[in-house]
């Protein structure tokens, strides 16, 4: 059952990968990511197969063995998250301590963004 579940969840993700894929707001490695840990549960040639995608294969590896957010990943997050809050803020019109929680999460979530490496370290 447990290794069901974690086949149909990663399954799942790699469908919400590929929306993502072609809308423009949706992202994409994430899902990936995602799908490889739920498939490193139930299915070792499925994470294969994502950890060997010629696309998507390199971020999730780069995420999994060193944390790795690339820069222009980091931006589109970033610009994101904030475009998400200002149209939160605008459209519902919350108030005061709703506002202020929501941009505390929003903010500890990008402070996470931004602290990742954006390459692997080299063993120089």
């Amino acid at each position: 059952m447990r290794r069901t579940t974690f086949k149909v969840l990663g399954i799942g993700f790699v469908a919400i990968g590929l929306i993502g894929a072609v809308l423009p707001l949706l992202p994409t490695t994430i899902f990936f990511i995602l799908a490889a840990g739920c498939f490193a549960k139930s299915s070792p040639e499925l994470e294969a197969r994502i950890l060997a995608h010629p696309r998507f294969g390199p971020s999730v590896r780069n995420w999994r063995d060193h944390g790795v957010i690339p820069p222009k990943a980091k931006l589109f997050a970033l610009g994101g998250m904030t475009i998400g809050y200002v149209v939160f803020y605008v459209t519902a019109n919350p108030v005061l301590w709703l506002a202020l929680t929501a941009g505390a999460v929003i903010l500890a979530c990008a402070a996470f963004v931004a602290s990742r490496p954006s390459h692997p370290k080299t063993d120089d």
